[in-house]
């Protein structure tokens, strides 16, 4: 089954897949993606979200209405509409099925590993290393959290993924720097 790319960003999908789950305000949304940690898997900053609700709204993907408290100023609720849900589930078929190219910065310095010399090379690689394993580390400790939460085994899918990811940059780093102890920098300009 071949699927199109979903005409919604990715920070679009993160905010209209939580709405799927209920009506929200936003700063909901921001509490329901900090408790989640979904910013180890997506990128969406708390500043963003109300520009994507209003990108969401011109879409007529979502509407809003504001909700009168009593001794508190009014606040708006997002709702998600049925052409919202449709385009959510295309999403999700798109993002499942869709391999997307990883960018890193990382590979910008590889393709300039010849302007440091082999021994500050190895240096920064061991440094990287190090930070892997904290990053490691910390995402097993979220998992773990989760895992004692109940949260659905979808939701430490994610954690296991990001780990799996980051065990399999360790091992690279490993190999990698084992090449660069054996053939040194090409040229140092």
């Amino acid at each position: 089954m071949e699927q199109s790319d979903p005409i919604i960003n990715e920070r679009e999908a993160a905010v209209l897949g939580l709405l799927c789950e209920s009506p929200l305000y936003g700063y909901t949304i921001e509490k329901i993606i900090e408790e989640r940690g979904m910013r180890h898997w997506t990128d969406i900053g708390f500043s963003s979200i109300y520009y994507v609700l209003k990108r969401l709204e011109a879409k007529m993907l979502i509407t809003s209405s504001c909700e009168q408290q009593e001794d508190k100023p009014s606040r708006k609720v997002y709702t998600i509409t049925e052409a919202g849900l449709d385009m959510m589930k295309c999403t999700v078929r798109s993002l499942l099925t869709l391999y997307t190219r990883i960018s890193s910065p990382f590979d910008l310095g590889i393709a300039h590993l010849p302007l440091i010399p082999e021994q500050e090379t190895v240096a920064c690689l061991r440094e990287r290393l190090a930070g892997l394993d904290k990053m490691i580390e910390h995402v097993r400790q979220i998992r773990e959290q989760k895992a004692d939460e109940k949260r659905p085994f979808y939701v430490l899918a994610l954690f296991d993924r990001t780990l799996a990811h980051l065990d399999c940059e360790k091992k690279w780093v490993r190999k990698f720097i084992g090449e660069v102890e054996q053939h040194g920098s090409t040229t140092t300009l």
